[in-house]
C-alpha cells in the first residue's frame, strides 16, 4: 500500500428546508465531491470518494493530477500500488 495525501475542502451546505449539511470535494480531482447530513459524515464520504477515484486512476495507468494548495482539511489516502506494464 501507498499514501497519498490529498487536500480537501469541507464547505457547509445547509438543504433548503435549513436542516444541516456538509459539501466536500478535492480540488486536485476534478469532479470529486460529496455531501453529509454532518461534517464527520462528509469527512467519512469525501474519503472513500478520494479512495475510488484514486484506485481507478492507478488501475487504467493514468498519473495523479498535481496538488492544490489553497485548502482547508488534509485526507491520507492508502491505496495498492499498482503496476502497469508498458
Amino acid at each position: 500500500m501507498k499514501s497519498y495525501i490529498f487536500r480537501i475542502v469541507v464547505e457547509p451546505d445547509p438543504k433548503d428546508d435549513g436542516t444541516d449539511g456538509y459539501h466536500a470535494y478535492c480540488p486536485a480531482l476534478p469532479g470529486c465531491g460529496t455531501w453529509g447530513r454532518t461534517y464527520e459524515e462528509a469527512i467519512r464520504n469525501i474519503n472513500e470518494a478520494v479512495l475510488v477515484y484514486v484506485e481507478d486512476m492507478l488501475d487504467a495507468g493514468e498519473p495523479l493530477p498535481k496538488e492544490l494548495s489553497d485548502s482547508q482539511d488534509v485526507i491520507v489516502v492508502n491505496a495498492p500500488v499498482v503496476t502497469v506494464a508498458a
